[in-house]
């Protein structure tokens, strides 16, 4: 599992299109090395559990590349839904 505060952020990004921070980011970005860069104590021991979720449980189109979240978060954005 991952931290619940985490699970929310990832939530809102997909349902709302709302922006993470930036250790976020880089895991939907798959930036392995700024992710580890970026993560506190908590984080760095739960990454793993994270991609795990990140790549089970999220739509596909939302993560992979800074290209894909981009796109994920401007269909937000045009459509005004966040």
């Amino acid at each position: 599992m991952i931290p619940q505060l985490l699970q929310d952020g990832l939530d809102r990004y997909v349902k709302r299109g709302i922006a993470c921070g930036d250790f976020l980011t880089a895991v939907l970005e798959n930036n392995l090395m700024e992710a580890f860069g970026r993560a506190d104590d908590l984080n760095r021991i739960n990454l793993f559990n994270i991609c795990k979720y990140v790549y089970n449980e999220m739509p596909g189109a939302c993560h992979g590349s800074p290209a894909k979240v981009r796109e994920w978060l401007n269909k937000f954005k045009t459509e005004g839904r966040n």
